[in-house]
């Protein structure tokens, strides 16, 4: 249940002129959104995406929503040599970011797993996030009031993070594995919020959650599987959720609401989070729960080979 009610819209939000800001995945859906709603107020944006003719083709309407500049960098979270080329190349170009907004993923595809043997979506969704954020850490710290907001879902209620199974050899189910991913993304949030206010950064995290909004995420994962219940779910998620602008300002909320502090999780507000506008809402006892974040965020650290400065 959203925990208040709100009123805030992009029609409260100034010009963003001299912000810069990284989306991941904004080649489509969700990203997407939350780069034109940026680029319509004038910030730099850099969306970072996998599919180099996306990110193009999709930087080409960024360009005519607003006067903010867009630049395109390539990016394939589930590697996390591209992660570092990435930042490499984010550092080459900007001096701060005033928002790194780590929005990319995938949902439900088949088992798979990365180069460090971690099941696809932990390892596209969290790992890739942790790796990135860290690495642009210095960049964000450099803003006045650097914002990192990161993605998570609904679905992250009801979710189990087995550390010990991270490349899901016991067993998998596409679904879960997402709502697993989803949950490391919001403890990975709300432990860095943690980290941020013991060493009094002005950096703040927060997280978010798009509701049940129309995206990319259900036609690419389980819209592609040839499970009928996966194709029903792909089916009802792109014609009754809320249109994607809309899943977007929770994100946009957490990024540019000037009552925001460091741990806000944001969501909608109706129809327990699934639409309206964007409110504060609270995580599940497990996201908040400081004992496996630590455990979570040693094992991520130790994987990746970087950590937060």
């Amino acid at each position: 249940m959203a925990a208040n009610s709100s009123r805030w819209s992009l029609d409260h939000v100034g010009s963003l002129e001299g912000k810069t800001a990284v989306v991941t995945g904004a080649n489509s859906g969700l990203g997407f959104e939350t780069a034109k709603a940026l680029v319509a107020k004038g910030a730099t944006v850099l969306i970072a995406c996998r599919n180099a003719q996306k990110a193009e083709a999709a930087a080409v309407g960024l360009r005519t929503a607003g006067r903010g500049n867009i630049c395109v960098v390539p990016l394939d979270l589930s590697d996390l040599a591209s992660v570092a080329n990435a930042a490499t190349v984010i550092a080459g170009q900007v001096d701060h970011l005033d928002l790194l907004i780590n929005n990319g993923g995938i949902m439900g595809v088949p088992l798979s797993h990365t180069k460090q043997g971690v099941e696809l979506q932990l390892g596209t969704n969290h790992v890739g996030h942790f790796a990135l954020s860290a690495r642009l850490f210095p960049l964000v710290a450099q803003a006045p009031a650097g914002r990192i907001v990161t993605v998570s879902s609904n679905l992250h209620k009801g979710a189990v993070l087995d550390l010990s199974d991270t490349a899901s050899s016991n067993s998998y189910s596409g679904q879960k594995a997402y709502g697993r991913s989803k949950l490391a993304n919001l403890i990975f949030a709300l432990e860095l919020n943690r980290r941020l206010t013991a060493v009094s950064s002005p950096v703040i995290s927060v997280a978010a959650h798009p509701g049940w909004s129309r995206s990319q995420l259900a036609a690419n994962g389980p819209g592609a599987s040839s499970s009928p219940l996966s194709q029903v779910f792909s089916t009802l998620a792109t014609k009754l959720g809320q249109k994607t602008a809309t899943g977007a300002l929770p994100t946009l909320y957490g990024a540019l609401g000037d009552d925001i502090h460091g741990g806000d999780y944001l969501g909608p507000q109706h129809v327990m989070e699934l639409f309206g506008p964007p409110v504060k809402v609270k995580p599940s006892a497990t996201a908040s729960d400081p004992d496996l974040a630590k455990a979570l965020w040693q094992w991520t650290a130790a994987l990746t080979g970087v950590d937060f400065p």
